[in-house]
């Protein structure tokens, strides 16, 4: 496998680095984004945009926060759901990108 970019990087004392302009832009890395390292037996290191990485949008990780914390204070409130309601949002679901 033949190199396509160089980029070099400092350690910081405390063993931390930035992931170089180009690097960034190639893997089209964003913050917060998950990185793979991956250590190869002859000390090769793989850097890799994480495949689980996910992005979470702060609005529903606040309102997931806030159901949960909910639910903590409150599990008398918690009803199931009936197997229908579950079969529904199943087949809604089934085309979603985002599952």
């Amino acid at each position: 496998m033949g190199t396509q970019l160089d980029a070099e990087s400092t350690l910081t004392d405390k063993y931390q680095t930035t992931i170089p302009d180009p690097i960034r832009r190639a893997l089209k890395l964003q913050k917060r984004d998950k990185i793979l390292f991956s250590l190869h037996a002859d000390g090769t290191v793989i850097l890799a945009r994480s495949a689980i990485a996910e992005r979470t949008d702060p609005v529903t990780a606040s309102f997931l926060q806030a159901l949960a914390k909910d639910m903590a204070a409150h599990p008398e409130r918690l009803r199931g759901i009936s197997s229908a309601l579950v079969k529904r949002a199943r087949a809604v679901s089934a085309g979603s990108a985002d599952t």
